[in-house]
């Protein structure tokens, strides 16, 4: 059965070369196997490949040379797969790797869904997860893991950023245009809770199938609404025909109704242009543009992917270092060890400056609230986003009581 999901997943289980380039840092230690072996599952060929994809698997084994591409004496391998965005082949997937093919952390995995299935499998396994794609806040609430570890977003956090930001401006009516799965219910969920804490309403929402081609009758119904904020609790390639159609409906003309992408990616705006993404309000964990760490890394990135990072692949490559520096201190792989000194370390590095992992896995760090900028404001190729605003950790992320995790003593 895992055999036959495999080859219809067009399953490129693509082994990175990663050979030795550079001295171990660390003495040897106590490893499971061989090698320490990173699978990066994630959506190469569907709505979620370019905020994501390929780039992640590029981010990973930048972390990786980092370290020589070893770790305690052993070289690093890095393996990536398509888990199309079906829940049951990303956990079958998760477990093949981790019982078949020594996988040690699985890393990225866009998809709510999908990842909650994950996360399952790497709980039962006691392998470490590393989330950078998924948004859903269940991931560091009821379903919370020991080993799993929630990176650049989520729901609450974006909800926080963009529903509060909205709310202030004047957009106190909100009718949601919805991601019909784990990730948009959740989005539509923590952003009504922050809408409503800001002194606005919900006046209506619609489901909408995850890839859907033709958005007229959810954006037709939102217009009827009359709602002065048509929120897109969406993602990827939803996200871009969303906003392109709203443009095409005239939606937002005459200022009587605006657009809230809920979740928007550097590479969204990228696909839509500044024309048609102009002056949308967004909440990010990363802009490559931000500081000279961050710019200096991301042109490395540029320099070997042709684009410049999304929050998902900047985060990835932040997650694997801080899961690489946690195995040379503990001096093993093993999963609940390497777990509890992740928790230990703070997180530094061009992703985040004093950066802290709670104890349900939930890395804390500043978010950033942006608008898309006018073509004329622009100075050129990917000069995207104005900083708004920097929205401390603390404030952008539940703590782990409002989380409602419930982790094992």
């Amino acid at each position: 059965m895992i055999a036959r999901l495999l080859a219809g997943a067009a399953l490129a289980a693509l082994t990175i070369g990663v050979a030795s380039t550079g001295p171990a840092l660390a003495q040897q230690g106590k490893l499971s196997g061989d090698m320490v072996k990173i699978g990066v599952l994630n959506d190469r060929s569907g709505l979620y490949a370019d905020l994501g994809g390929e780039g992640s698997v590029i981010a990973a084994r930048m972390a990786a040379e980092e370290f020589g591409n070893k770790i305690l004496g052993k070289p690093i391998e890095i393996i990536s797969a398509d888990h199309q965005n079906k829940p049951d082949i990303g956990a079958n997937l998760a477990r093949q790797w981790i019982d078949q093919d020594g996988v040690d952390v699985i890393v990225d995995v866009p998809n709510s869904g999908v990842a909650l299935a994950v996360q399952e499998v790497t709980k039962e396994k006691k392998k470490i997860f590393l989330m950078e794609g998924p948004a859903t806040s269940r991931l560091t609430g009821d379903a919370c893991s020991p080993t799993g570890f929630h990176w650049p977003y989520d729901t609450h956090a974006l909800a926080v950023g963009t529903g509060q930001a909205m709310v202030k401006e004047g957009g106190d009516s909100w009718f949601f245009i919805t991601a019909d799965y784990a990730f948009g219910h959740q989005l539509e969920a923590d952003t009504s809770v922050e809408v409503k804490k800001a002194g606005g309403k919900v006046v209506g929402s619609v489901k909408a199938p995850l890839n859907s081609a033709d958005f007229s009758s959810f954006l037709l119904q939102a217009q009827a609404s009359g709602a002065k904020i048509v929120g897109l609790a969406n993602a990827g390639g939803d996200t871009i025909t969303s906003i392109k159609q709203a443009s095409e409906f005239g939606l937002t003309q005459g200022g009587q109704q605006k657009l809230a992408g809920l979740l928007i990616f550097l590479s969204d705006v990228h696909a839509l242009g500044l024309q048609v993404a102009q002056d949308l309000v967004l909440t990010t964990g990363f802009y490559w543009d931000r500081d000279d760490e961050s710019r200096a890394w991301s042109k490395k990135f540029f320099d070997r992917y042709g684009k410049m990072p999304t929050m998902v692949q900047a985060g990835s490559y932040s997650a694997v270092r801080h899961y690489l520096k946690a195995i040379e201190a503990a001096g093993t792989d093993d999963g609940p060890a390497v777990a509890a000194k992740m928790k230990e370390m703070p997180v530094n590095d061009m992703f985040a400056k004093n950066g802290t992992i709670l104890p349900n896995g939930r890395m804390v760090h500043d978010m950033y609230l942006a608008r898309v900028k006018k073509p004329s404001e622009s100075k050129g190729a990917w000069d995207y986003y104005q900083i708004l605003r920097t929205i401390p950790g603390k404030e952008a992320f539940a703590s782990l009581e409002e989380s409602g995790c419930k982790l094992p003593k």
